[in-house]
Protein backbone atom coordinates (compact mmCIF):
# COMPACT_ATOMS: atom_id res chain seq x y z
CA UNK A 1 0.00 0.00 0.00
CA UNK A 2 2.91 2.34 0.68
CA UNK A 3 3.82 2.12 -3.00
CA UNK A 4 0.30 3.16 -4.05
CA UNK A 5 -0.24 5.89 -1.47
CA UNK A 6 3.10 6.83 0.11
CA UNK A 7 3.31 9.42 2.83
CA UNK A 8 5.19 12.64 2.20
CA UNK A 9 8.66 12.29 3.77
CA UNK A 10 9.91 14.70 6.40
CA UNK A 11 12.63 15.96 4.04
CA UNK A 12 12.59 18.48 2.51
CA UNK A 13 10.63 20.71 4.85
CA UNK A 14 7.53 22.39 3.51
CA UNK A 15 8.18 26.00 2.51
CA UNK A 16 6.19 28.83 4.10
CA UNK A 17 3.34 30.05 1.88
CA UNK A 18 5.03 33.42 1.33
CA UNK A 19 7.98 31.68 -0.37
CA UNK A 20 5.86 29.69 -2.83
CA UNK A 21 5.48 32.48 -5.38
CA UNK A 22 9.22 32.88 -5.88
CA UNK A 23 9.77 29.16 -6.40
CA UNK A 24 6.74 28.93 -8.69
CA UNK A 25 8.31 31.62 -10.87
CA UNK A 26 11.56 29.66 -10.77
CA UNK A 27 9.75 26.54 -12.00
CA UNK A 28 8.11 28.49 -14.80
CA UNK A 29 11.44 29.92 -15.96
CA UNK A 30 13.31 26.60 -15.77
CA UNK A 31 10.74 24.65 -17.74
CA UNK A 32 10.10 27.51 -20.17
CA UNK A 33 13.65 27.10 -21.46
CA UNK A 34 13.92 23.32 -21.10
CA UNK A 35 11.42 20.46 -21.17
CA UNK A 36 8.25 22.50 -20.72
CA UNK A 37 8.97 24.39 -23.92
CA UNK A 38 9.75 21.05 -25.59
CA UNK A 39 6.30 19.88 -24.52
CA UNK A 40 4.58 22.81 -26.19
CA UNK A 41 6.61 22.31 -29.36
CA UNK A 42 5.72 18.62 -29.34
CA UNK A 43 2.02 19.49 -29.11
CA UNK A 44 2.34 21.76 -32.14
CA UNK A 45 4.14 19.00 -34.06
CA UNK A 46 1.46 16.46 -33.17
CA UNK A 47 -1.31 18.80 -34.31
CA UNK A 48 0.58 19.34 -37.55
CA UNK A 49 0.85 15.58 -38.04
CA UNK A 50 -2.87 15.12 -37.36
CA UNK A 51 -3.68 17.70 -40.03
CA UNK A 52 -1.73 15.78 -42.66
CA UNK A 53 -3.81 13.83 -45.22
CA UNK A 54 -2.21 10.51 -44.22
CA UNK A 55 -2.56 8.52 -40.96
CA UNK A 56 -0.01 8.90 -38.20
CA UNK A 57 1.54 5.48 -38.85
CA UNK A 58 2.30 6.49 -42.41
CA UNK A 59 4.39 9.40 -41.16
CA UNK A 60 7.80 9.20 -39.52
CA UNK A 61 9.86 11.17 -37.06
CA UNK A 62 13.60 10.87 -36.49
CA UNK A 63 15.23 11.50 -33.12
CA UNK A 64 18.95 11.73 -33.87
CA UNK A 65 19.48 13.50 -37.17
CA UNK A 66 22.45 15.06 -38.98
CA UNK A 67 22.96 18.70 -37.99
CA UNK A 68 25.61 19.72 -40.50
CA UNK A 69 26.70 18.67 -43.98
CA UNK A 70 30.35 18.15 -43.17
CA UNK A 71 31.30 15.18 -41.04
CA UNK A 72 33.41 16.92 -38.38
CA UNK A 73 31.01 19.85 -38.12
CA UNK A 74 28.17 17.40 -37.62
CA UNK A 75 30.15 15.74 -34.83
CA UNK A 76 30.68 19.10 -33.12
CA UNK A 77 26.98 19.94 -33.47
CA UNK A 78 25.97 16.59 -31.99
CA UNK A 79 28.30 17.09 -29.02
CA UNK A 80 26.91 20.58 -28.45
CA UNK A 81 23.41 19.09 -28.26
CA UNK A 82 24.64 16.67 -25.60
CA UNK A 83 26.22 19.58 -23.73
CA UNK A 84 22.90 21.42 -23.80
CA UNK A 85 21.13 18.43 -22.25
CA UNK A 86 23.79 18.20 -19.55
CA UNK A 87 23.32 21.90 -18.80
CA UNK A 88 19.54 21.51 -18.59
CA UNK A 89 19.87 18.90 -15.89
CA UNK A 90 22.54 20.96 -14.19
CA UNK A 91 20.24 23.98 -13.93
CA UNK A 92 17.70 22.15 -11.80
CA UNK A 93 20.28 20.49 -9.59
CA UNK A 94 22.18 23.75 -9.09
CA UNK A 95 19.01 25.51 -7.97
CA UNK A 96 18.32 22.75 -5.46
CA UNK A 97 21.91 22.99 -4.20
CA UNK A 98 21.64 26.77 -3.83
CA UNK A 99 18.53 26.17 -1.74
CA UNK A 100 20.40 23.92 0.66
CA UNK A 101 19.50 20.53 -0.84
CA UNK A 102 22.67 18.57 -1.42
CA UNK A 103 22.79 16.16 -4.36
CA UNK A 104 23.27 13.14 -2.08
CA UNK A 105 19.91 13.97 -0.53
CA UNK A 106 18.14 13.16 -3.80
CA UNK A 107 20.20 10.06 -4.56
CA UNK A 108 23.14 11.42 -6.55
CA UNK A 109 26.05 10.04 -4.56
CA UNK A 110 28.51 7.16 -4.93
CA UNK A 111 27.71 5.22 -1.78
CA UNK A 112 25.57 2.55 -3.50
CA UNK A 113 27.22 2.01 -6.88
CA UNK A 114 26.57 -1.74 -7.01
CA UNK A 115 22.92 -1.70 -5.88
CA UNK A 116 22.19 1.31 -8.09
CA UNK A 117 23.63 -0.48 -11.14
CA UNK A 118 21.63 -3.65 -10.45
CA UNK A 119 18.49 -1.64 -9.79
CA UNK A 120 18.90 0.22 -13.07
CA UNK A 121 19.17 -3.05 -15.00
CA UNK A 122 15.95 -4.33 -13.46
CA UNK A 123 14.12 -1.07 -14.02
CA UNK A 124 15.26 -0.88 -17.64
CA UNK A 125 13.95 -4.40 -18.25
CA UNK A 126 10.61 -3.64 -16.60
CA UNK A 127 10.10 -0.58 -18.81
CA UNK A 128 11.96 -1.52 -21.99
CA UNK A 129 10.34 -4.78 -23.05
CA UNK A 130 6.69 -3.77 -22.43
CA UNK A 131 7.49 -0.34 -23.87
CA UNK A 132 8.63 -1.82 -27.19
CA UNK A 133 5.51 -4.00 -27.36
CA UNK A 134 3.28 -1.01 -26.59
CA UNK A 135 4.97 1.08 -29.29
CA UNK A 136 4.41 -1.62 -31.90
CA UNK A 137 0.75 -1.95 -30.89
CA UNK A 138 0.20 1.82 -30.96
CA UNK A 139 1.93 2.06 -34.33
CA UNK A 140 -0.17 -0.70 -35.89
CA UNK A 141 -3.35 0.88 -34.49
CA UNK A 142 -2.45 4.16 -36.18
CA UNK A 143 -1.89 6.02 -32.90
CA UNK A 144 1.81 6.65 -33.37
CA UNK A 145 4.22 7.86 -35.98
CA UNK A 146 7.03 5.62 -37.16
CA UNK A 147 9.82 6.57 -34.74
CA UNK A 148 13.33 6.36 -36.17
CA UNK A 149 15.73 6.60 -33.20
CA UNK A 150 18.64 7.50 -35.49
CA UNK A 151 19.17 8.47 -39.11
CA UNK A 152 22.78 9.52 -38.64
CA UNK A 153 25.15 8.58 -41.43
CA UNK A 154 27.48 5.65 -40.82
CA UNK A 155 30.59 7.33 -39.40
CA UNK A 156 33.32 6.36 -36.98
CA UNK A 157 31.74 8.46 -34.27
CA UNK A 158 28.05 7.52 -34.70
CA UNK A 159 27.85 4.93 -31.91
CA UNK A 160 29.80 7.16 -29.52
CA UNK A 161 27.48 10.09 -30.17
CA UNK A 162 24.36 7.94 -29.78
CA UNK A 163 25.58 6.68 -26.39
CA UNK A 164 26.36 10.23 -25.27
CA UNK A 165 22.96 11.42 -26.52
CA UNK A 166 21.29 8.63 -24.55
CA UNK A 167 23.14 9.65 -21.39
CA UNK A 168 22.35 13.33 -22.02
CA UNK A 169 18.64 12.67 -22.46
CA UNK A 170 18.55 10.53 -19.33
CA UNK A 171 20.43 13.08 -17.26
CA UNK A 172 18.30 16.04 -18.34
CA UNK A 173 14.95 14.29 -17.95
CA UNK A 174 15.54 12.54 -14.64
CA UNK A 175 17.33 15.50 -13.05
CA UNK A 176 14.59 17.96 -14.03
CA UNK A 177 11.33 15.99 -14.08
CA UNK A 178 12.10 13.81 -11.06
CA UNK A 179 14.91 15.12 -8.87
CA UNK A 180 14.19 18.83 -9.24
CA UNK A 181 10.43 18.96 -9.89
CA UNK A 182 9.30 16.37 -7.34
CA UNK A 183 11.53 17.95 -4.69
CA UNK A 184 9.98 21.36 -5.32
CA UNK A 185 6.49 19.85 -5.16
CA UNK A 186 7.34 18.36 -1.79
CA UNK A 187 8.42 21.79 -0.63
CA UNK A 188 5.04 23.14 -1.76
CA UNK A 189 3.33 20.51 0.37
CA UNK A 190 1.86 18.51 -2.52
CA UNK A 191 0.88 14.90 -1.92
CA UNK A 192 3.18 12.29 -3.43
CA UNK A 193 0.51 11.05 -5.85
CA UNK A 194 -0.47 14.53 -7.06
CA UNK A 195 3.19 15.42 -7.66
CA UNK A 196 3.83 12.11 -9.42
CA UNK A 197 0.89 12.58 -11.80
CA UNK A 198 1.96 16.13 -12.72
CA UNK A 199 5.55 15.03 -13.31
CA UNK A 200 4.46 12.08 -15.45
CA UNK A 201 2.14 14.17 -17.63
CA UNK A 202 4.99 16.63 -18.19
CA UNK A 203 7.24 13.73 -19.23
CA UNK A 204 4.60 12.53 -21.65
CA UNK A 205 4.03 16.02 -23.08
CA UNK A 206 7.46 16.43 -24.64
CA UNK A 207 7.03 13.08 -26.40
CA UNK A 208 3.75 14.08 -28.06
CA UNK A 209 5.55 14.58 -31.38
CA UNK A 210 5.75 10.77 -31.56
CA UNK A 211 1.96 10.42 -31.38
CA UNK A 212 -0.54 9.37 -28.73
CA UNK A 213 1.37 6.15 -28.07
CA UNK A 214 4.52 8.11 -27.27
CA UNK A 215 2.58 10.29 -24.84
CA UNK A 216 0.86 7.43 -23.02
CA UNK A 217 3.96 5.25 -22.93
CA UNK A 218 6.06 8.00 -21.38
CA UNK A 219 3.36 8.93 -18.86
CA UNK A 220 3.45 5.30 -17.69
CA UNK A 221 7.26 5.40 -17.61
CA UNK A 222 7.04 8.58 -15.55
CA UNK A 223 4.67 6.98 -13.07
CA UNK A 224 7.03 4.02 -12.57
CA UNK A 225 10.26 6.03 -12.49
CA UNK A 226 8.83 8.73 -10.24
CA UNK A 227 7.41 6.25 -7.76
CA UNK A 228 10.70 4.33 -7.62
CA UNK A 229 12.46 7.57 -6.71
CA UNK A 230 9.80 8.55 -4.18
CA UNK A 231 10.22 5.20 -2.43
CA UNK A 232 13.99 4.70 -2.76
CA UNK A 233 15.39 8.23 -3.10
CA UNK A 234 17.99 6.94 -5.61
CA UNK A 235 18.15 9.19 -8.66
CA UNK A 236 21.17 7.39 -10.12
CA UNK A 237 19.00 4.29 -10.65
CA UNK A 238 16.68 6.30 -12.88
CA UNK A 239 19.47 8.01 -14.81
CA UNK A 240 21.28 4.74 -15.49
CA UNK A 241 18.09 2.85 -16.41
CA UNK A 242 17.00 5.63 -18.78
CA UNK A 243 20.46 5.66 -20.35
CA UNK A 244 20.29 1.91 -20.95
CA UNK A 245 16.85 2.24 -22.55
CA UNK A 246 17.97 4.97 -24.91
CA UNK A 247 21.24 3.23 -25.81
CA UNK A 248 19.25 0.10 -26.68
CA UNK A 249 16.85 2.16 -28.78
CA UNK A 250 19.41 4.38 -30.54
CA UNK A 251 22.19 1.88 -31.17
CA UNK A 252 19.89 -1.12 -31.49
CA UNK A 253 17.89 0.59 -34.20
CA UNK A 254 20.99 1.30 -36.31
CA UNK A 255 21.98 -2.38 -36.04
CA UNK A 256 18.54 -3.89 -36.70
CA UNK A 257 17.19 -1.42 -39.28
CA UNK A 258 16.53 -3.26 -42.53
CA UNK A 259 17.34 -6.65 -41.02
CA UNK A 260 14.15 -7.49 -39.08
CA UNK A 261 10.61 -7.43 -40.46
CA UNK A 262 8.82 -6.40 -37.26
CA UNK A 263 10.66 -3.09 -36.90
CA UNK A 264 8.84 -0.28 -38.77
Amino acid sequence: MNWLAPQRPEFPERLPEEQHRGYQVELLIVFSVTLGLSGLRSLVRLLDSLLQPVPLNQQSVALNVPQARFDLLDLVAQLLSVLQLAAWGGIGLYLLWRGGIKLRMIGLDRTRIGPDALGSLGLAAVIGIPGLVFYLIAYNLGLNLQVQPSVLDETWWRTIVLILAAAGNAWAEEALVVGYLLTRFRQFGWSENKALLASSVLRGSYHLYQGFGGFIGNVVMGLVFGRVWQRTNRLWVLVLAHTLLDVAAFVGYTVLRGHVSWLP
